[in-house]
């Protein structure tokens, strides 16, 4: 059921912009339509225009977007919610509507360790049924951090995730592992033929490229055939990369990072050769957190640019391309001083975003 733009009354929190809020604003529509979420990670929009919440302390919500009824979803695993692991990413199979799986990614117990892991089950009432772990990665580390994980989908039958370096940055650049890639699999979890290191008994086949940092945006156009990521950098250095087969994207060897106990250059340099350049550096970081190349009519001015989620910085983050160059950027909620955590694109082309505070926003064009 198409979602209707006229809002109920009493069911959305229409948002009052400070009037020291940035211009930026003034030409957006900002309504909260849920709360009480917990750290509403990963999101994704059902056919019925209902919303799946994935929350990083193991939860999953159905979420209704014109009322903000959210209702508890059975069925999910035990997650290792420690750090900045848990219960994460969320997407629909590009074939939704004829298989019905969902695709999870979450941090996995491996015998006291972390695992990011990709997962695949259906939605059967309020219950998810058919629970598979489709890959549990070569990334168990002690530590807590930097798990990734976002998933999307090409055209062709597979998907992509992501997976950070897991706090050991070494390992970013070692192919016999997992940590610091992007995976590429067929949707069923087998590994495609045509994988770039397919064949090479020192890596693991499932690798499509590597050398990431903390890589928590990942967006695949299916009209350009292109695949984008967003990443963590230590301090300073977030970078937005256009993410090719077999590529090596230089974390820890080329980064504009500094260490984070004192201002001292990490690697060999800001660019190594062999190592792709980003295509757009932040410094000082934002913390970017989820990805979208908006496609959308809603926002004609917008198409093509790239959104992302600013966790430190508090913000939603715009870049303008041109030629796939940052020419232009923009920084839209900042007066809402919250953690911006996700964004996706409806089938309205209106953009919806999730605050750790256990909200979510939707942004429409402003009505005159």
């Amino acid at each position: 059921m198409k979602l209707m733009s006229v809002l109920l009354a009493a069911s959305i929190w229409t948002v009052a912009i400070p009037s020291h809020a940035n211009t930026e604003d003034d030409s957006l529509q900002i309504d909260k339509v849920a709360e009480g979420l917990g750290i509403p990670w990963g999101m994704a929009i059902l056919p019925d225009g209902k919303m799946l919440v994935t929350q990083r302390e193991g939860k999953l919500s159905l979420v209704q977007l014109d009322s903000g009824d959210k209702t508890d979803i059975s069925g999910v695993p035990s997650v290792k919610a420690e750090g900045q692991g848990g219960f994460l990413d969320v997407a629909l199979s590009p074939d939704y509507a004829e298989s019905g799986w969902i695709y999870f990614t979450y941090s996995k117990d491996v015998d006291g360790q972390g695992a990011t892991t990709l997962a695949r089950a259906k939605l059967d009432g309020n219950a998810l049924s058919d629970w598979n772990d489709l890959l549990v990665t070569q990334s168990r580390t002690s530590k807590g951090q930097h798990y990734g994980s976002r998933i999307v989908f090409d055209q062709q039958g597979h998907l992509f995730f992501s997976i950070g370096d897991r706090g050991e940055r070494d390992m970013a650049q070692d192919l016999k592992n997992h940590n610091g890639t992007v995976l590429r699999l067929n949707l069923d979890g087998s590994v495609p033929q045509d994988n770039p290191f397919v064949g090479d008994k020192n890596v693991l086949p499932e690798i499509w490229s590597y050398g990431h940092r903390n890589p928590q945006g990942l967006f695949y156009n299916v009209e350009t055939q292109e695949l984008w990521g967003i990443e963590h950098g230590p301090r300073g250095g977030d970078e937005i990369n256009l993410i090719e087969a077999g590529k090596n994207y230089g974390w820890p060897e080329a980064t504009h990072g500094k260490e984070y106990y004192a201002p001292v250059s990490i690697g060999q340099g800001k660019e190594v050769e062999g190592m792709e350049n980003a295509i757009k550096i932040f410094t000082p970081s934002i913390a970017p957190s989820g990805l979208v190349q908006y496609q959308g009519d809603a926002f004609p001015e917008w198409q093509g640019d790239l959104f992302s989620g600013a966790l430190a910085l508090q913000h939603l983050n715009q870049v303008k391309l041109e030629n796939n160059e940052a020419v232009d950027e923009q920084r839209y909620l900042k007066s809402l001083n919250k953690r911006i955590r996700n964004v996706i694109e409806s089938p309205e082309g209106w953009l919806y975003v999730s605050t750790d505070n256990g909200e979510i926003y939707r942004i429409q064009p402003a009505s005159n």
